[in-house]
């Protein structure tokens, strides 16, 4: 137990933000810069203590740490946070994009700013606590009332089919979560407790060990999306705004891999072993059929979205592996991937800001008069393709070599998805940022503003830092990945003596 509450304190800091709000007018331009002013700040002063959090972490300690536990609801439902090496990065992921996202909505959002506001630094504090639950109840509370501020900015601020596209990502995530609620109750009348750390240590029985990752699955496959529920997420994020694309893509689909992770893996290994074929095969069908789609799209929006789709299916494939390399990869790949796809979004916004289309054909030759955009755009192309030196390389590599040490076909079918991922990703850079500046309607677009630099900037370093130096991520997840390895091959071997003693 830790004398001050950490993380309480970063999970909870976005609300003493949305209190302010509530006290901020809006009528005048005065009170616009005053929501902006306290939006930033307050998801600034969140990234620094989720820093704080990762500099308190032990990296050597396999275990939870900054644990806090307070009695809740009765009969074993506790407030109940830690973090691990497989959760404690995810923190400062999420509280590093959220400024982005501030900055992103500083001139686009004309109507209802403070609204707004409200609805993303809530979004944050229910996304951080799904990082941070040790409970199954409060995990569940947190992983599903986030649907409800993204309903609200994708139904309220997005495009003309904004109504349907919220309506669809809610009706998809919430149907596959009320299995996952069923699984939940039934675990805690099995085990007797919703505590996380003592139902990791809790041995279920094969069959419902089956049961019970069905139905985390129905929930986990539609969050992240795997194919073939992943319809929801191409509508959903061409109608949102494009910091509500940038939390979706960079967060929101993090939270079905993390649960494979949490929950899938380390509490039901016999289950996780006996369905890995069939994970297997609907990664591949993501990696391929997903990127084959994307190159027929029109929308720029859209053919992100589908990549994203894609680079899921390395982290699922990555994952259940169940080999240090496999889960090494995933992990990096999900931090990755949510730099690089949110950065690919900002971008979307950034031209859409200046000439309100996506189409694809509307632009052509912009290196001609945006200089600076076309260079930050090509670092993050790149990192989606999976160039060695960028962030994408590192985690496409280690979950393909994982998958590689569990089945050689699976890692061969996969690997294929790196040629597509370069076909229709060099295709939309060619299209966009190459050729000659003949439209009118481009020629006088302007480079990066101040703003636009202060928000690209930083996520070049990155995608290029941890390309280049990813120790720092290896040595967070090292020995909680290490141990969840371990046990979930310890669980495999014991299963396996006993069938043996028992013919």
């Amino acid at each position: 137990m830790t004398d001050w509450p950490v993380l309480s304190a970063v999970t909870f800091m976005p609300l003493v933000g949305v209190l302010l709000l509530l006290l901020t007018r809006e009528d005048s331009a005065y009170g616009r810069r005053n929501i902006l002013n306290v939006s930033l700040l307050t998801t600034v002063f969140t990234f620094l203590v989720s820093l704080y959090v990762w500099y308190q972490f032990d990296s050597s300690n396999p275990g939870f740490q900054m644990v806090e536990k307070r009695e809740w609801l009765g009969t074993g439902i506790s407030y109940h946070l830690g973090v691990d090496g497989i959760s404690i990065l995810f923190v400062p992921l999420t509280a590093f994009l959220m400024p982005f996202c501030v900055l992103a909505s500083w001139v686009t959002i004309e109507k209802r700013l403070k609204e707004y506001m409200i609805a993303f630094l809530i979004l944050e504090t229910l996304m951080l606590g799904v990082f941070v639950s040790l409970d199954i109840i409060l995990f569940y509370v947190f992983f599903e009332a986030g649907l409800i501020p993204m309903f609200i900015i994708i139904g309220v601020w997005g495009g003309k089919e904004r109504v349907y596209a919220s309506y669809k990502f809610f009706l998809y995530t919430l149907l596959g979560s009320v299995l996952m609620l069923l699984a939940m109750m039934a675990m805690y009348w099995q085990a007797g407790t919703t505590d996380i750390t003592q139902l990791l240590a809790y041995q279920f029985p094969r069959e419902m060990q089956t049961w019970l990752w069905l139905a985390f699955f129905a929930s986990f496959a539609v969050k992240m999306p795997m194919w073939p529920v992943h319809t929801w997420l191409p509508d959903a994020h061409v109608q949102a705004p494009t910091a509500g694309s940038v939390i979706l893509a960079g967060i929101l689909l993090k939270l079905g891999g993390y649960g494979f992770l949490r929950f899938s893996l380390p509490m039901f290994p016999l289950a996780s072993d006996f369905f890995a074929p069939f994970v297997f095969t609907l990664s591949i069908i993501a990696i391929i059929y997903t990127s084959l789609v994307a190159m027929m799209q029109t929308d720029i929006k859209k053919l992100i979205a589908y990549s994203s789709v894609a680079h899921m299916g390395y982290v699922t494939m990555g994952t259940f592996a169940a080999n240090v390399q496999g889960v090494q990869g995933a992990i990096f790949q999900m931090l990755s991937h949510g730099i690089v796809s949110g950065a690919l979004f900002l971008c979307v916004g950034v031209v859409y800001d200046r000439l309100h289309t996506r189409e694809i054909a509307a632009y052509g030759g912009l290196v001609n008069n945006m200089p600076k955009y076309a260079v930050a755009f090509m670092v993050f192309t790149m990192a989606n393709v999976g160039l060695p030196g960028t962030s994408g390389f590192v985690g496409e590599v280690l979950t393909l070599v994982g998958a590689f040490r569990a089945n050689t076909w699976v890692a061969l079918f996969a690997t294929t998805g790196v040629i597509l991922s370069a076909a229709y990703a060099l295709w939309l850079y060619r299209r966009v940022i190459f050729g000659a500046l003949e439209k009118e309607s481009l020629k006088a677009l302007l480079d990066l503003s101040a703003r636009e630099k202060l928000i690209l900037y930083p996520l070049v370093i990155l995608t290029i830092f941890f390309g280049v130096y990813p120790a720092p991520v290896f040595d967070a997840t090292a020995a909680s990945v290490d141990l969840l390895v371990n046990n979930y091959a310890a669980a495999l071997q014991a299963a396996q003596d006993v069938a043996l003693s028992v013919q």
